[in-house]
């Protein structure tokens, strides 16, 4: 039997709220990682949370970075700048969760210390690891029209940020990526409903090569959604991010359906008569294979498949739309 004998990657997390107790849990169970501890300022929190994983509470976060090769940063928004700087001091590598802070002028000096420090930054734009991510990736050429929409039940965690920050800015780094086009144009609406900040938005972008995506987001809804709906030549899909389930329909399966339309075999408006094809998708929880390809970089010294630039880039559209909402 050959056993691994191959140093694991000491690995920790700055806040270990709703979302960094799920980092703290996949630390501790991939392969090839070694879950340090964990840095919080919650006293019951963090005692709960070493006591479930068995690690280490550090008091500052610089303690965390020196014992550690990797860490999550996954406190507040408004606070991403502040932690990364003196983990990037340290040599640690960061998955930071999205966006990757609140200005461009702090993704600038994040970027620049890691540079400094020749350490990898990862934005936790957790669903271009998503397996509908895949599939879109591999499926999509030429997109034309792209909708998004994004619904969520208001909670106040994620509020210190409006809703473009907060949801928004997932769909806009997967259209990003998918187009693959310079932005010609960006037309926002939206409206705060009980925070302080932009709770409804939607954004409307033109891409250079003719592309438009039409991104809609709410964090005031009764229920949860995730889907996305692409249209190119070659036909349409539909997939459902939080499900992982999707359908396709060819172009030559539309031309059918209106062809039976103009002879009179089937009625408007019966959907049962366009031929739908499941697309299907190997499930996977995304925030696992995220951090298992962030720890795949990090051993191979490679750029991640979601690096600090692009980050830099969805939250520069990002701010543009909040801007525009706002009337800046």
């Amino acid at each position: 039997m050959t056993v691994d004998s191959s140093p694991r990657i000491k690995c920790g997390v700055a806040g270990v709220g709703y979302l960094g107790q799920h980092h703290a849990r996949i630390y501790r169970a991939l392969p090839g990682a070694e879950l340090v501890g964990i840095f919080e300022t919650n006293d019951a929190r963090a005692e709960e949370m070493c006591r479930t994983h068995q690690c280490r509470r550090f008091a500052t976060i610089e303690e965390l970075g020196r014992e550690c090769d990797v860490v999550s940063v996954v406190v507040p928004t408004d606070r991403h700048c502040e932690v990364a700087l003196p983990l990037l001091a340290a040599g640690c590598h960061l998955l930071i969760e999205k966006p990757i802070c609140v200005t461009l002028a702090e993704a600038e000096r994040i970027l620049a210390a890691a540079h400094e420090h020749n350490c990898l930054v990862q934005v936790g734009h957790i669903e271009h690891f998503n397996p509908v991510m895949g599939y879109l990736e591999n499926e999509v050429r030429e997109a034309k029209y792209i909708t998004t929409e994004r619904l969520a039940p208001f909670q106040p965690r994620g509020t210190e940020v409006g809703v473009v920050l907060d949801l928004m800015i997932h769909d806009i780094g997967i259209v990003l990526a998918l187009v693959k086009s310079p932005i010609r144009r960006i037309d926002s609406v939206g409206m705060s409903v009980l925070s302080k900040t932009e709770d409804i938005a939607n954004a409307r972008i033109e891409f250079e090569n003719g592309c438009v995506a039409n991104l809609n987001v709410s964090r005031m809804s009764l229920k949860k959604n995730r889907e996305i709906r692409v249209f190119q030549p070659t036909g349409y899909l539909s997939l459902d991010f939080m499900n992982q389930t999707g359908h396709l329909v060819r172009r030559e399966g539309m031309l059918a359906y209106a062809g039976k339309l103009m002879a009179g075999v089937v009625k408007p408006g019966d959907l049962t008569a366009i031929p739908l094809e499941q697309i299907p998708i190997e499930k996977g929880e995304p925030l696992a294979l995220e951090l298992a390809s962030f720890l795949d970089a990090v051993t191979k010294a490679k750029q991640p498949k979601v690096g600090g630039v692009l980050g830099k880039t969805a939250l520069e559209v990002a701010i543009t739309i909040t801007e525009q909402i706002r009337g800046k």
